[in-house]
């Protein structure tokens, strides 16, 4: 190419120079037009699906152990071409402190009511929308093949030598790190087995952790234990008196831009069909349908 040009300027002298200029305009003009019809494709992407381009994205905040069942529900929900649901899961208490600071979420399903009660009370949440939606349960998961059996032994396997490491959600911000160690303390084998303990980030992160091999055994959320990548293993429940209840709110946020499709979703969530799915996942209730 450069050859060509430096031919093309020995032939032609200043002409050749102007015909260079107006050759390199007419590709910078092609490129722009280019990069412009480049940018169009993202937007054309998000409108693809028929009959969904003008409904309103409700973004949710969600706790790590709602993250198979509430794809089920946002599916469900999104049928009735009500709103969009866009959802981001994560460790509740790190939701708290994001939403408290202004975080663009529409509605926070809490894997800890007292963190949806936090928001209410700070008036951060739509007046009459905060709600428990369901009660989480704590179980003790191996992978299929591993060598102790946490089905006959329960808790005596995490004092097997062979399980190295323990993973457990970090107690600091996840509710089921708090209640796993409360139901560890309640064995009376915490101090046994501490050292072994690594910490997730979040229930999901830890459940990777026990998932991978890179813990031998891990206290996660039954709804976890009951997905596709994990219901192959070997679990056993925690008994629910071993550890206070993990009881899960719910709340519309004052800042939704659509408070009328976030108050459907919440409602839908908590009707007999939501409660229906979120069963299905392995969550119960403490309170009567909605």
């Amino acid at each position: 190419m450069v050859r060509l040009l430096k031919r093309f300027l020995t032939r032609n002298g200043a002409r050749g120079r102007k015909g260079i200029v107006s050759i390199i305009l007419t590709m910078a003009a092609g490129l722009l037009a280019l990069s412009f019809a480049s940018a169009g494709v993202p937007a054309a992407r998000k409108n693809a699906r028929q009959g969904t381009a003008s409904l309103p994205v409700l973004r949710v905040a969600a706790a790590a152990d709602l993250q198979f069942a509430m794809q089920d529900l946002a599916a469900q929900f999104e049928k009735k071409n009500i709103a969009l649901v866009q959802v981001t899961y994560g460790s509740s208490g790190n939701f708290f402190s994001q939403l408290q600071n202004g975080a663009p979420f529409d509605l926070f399903f809490s894997a800890d009511l007292e963190y949806a009660k936090k928001l209410d009370a700070a008036g951060l949440a739509e007046p009459g929308t905060l709600c428990e939606y369901v009660v989480g349960r704590l179980v003790l998961w191996t992978r299929a093949d591993a060598p102790t059996d946490v089905v006959r032994d329960g808790w005596k396997v995490l004092l097997d030598p062979r399980v190295e490491k323990i993973a457990v959600a970090n107690p600091e911000h996840a509710p089921y790190g708090k209640a796993a160690v409360a139901a560890l303390r309640s064995a009376g084998i915490y101090e046994q087995v501490k050292s072994k303990i690594v910490y997730g980030e979040n229930i999901s992160q830890t459940a990777q952790f026990v998932q991978s091999g890179n813990a031998q055994a891990g206290l996660v959320a039954l709804s976890l234990a009951m997905s596709p990548g994990m219901k192959d293993g070997k679990r056993w429940e925690v008994p629910a008196d071993a550890y206070p209840p993990i009881e899960q709110g719910a709340v519309v946020l004052r800042s939704a831009k659509d408070k009328s499709a976030a108050r459907a979703f919440l409602d839908f969530v908590r009707s007999a069909a939501g409660r229906e799915t979120l069963q299905r996942y392995g969550f119960s209730f403490a309170v009567p349908a909605k």
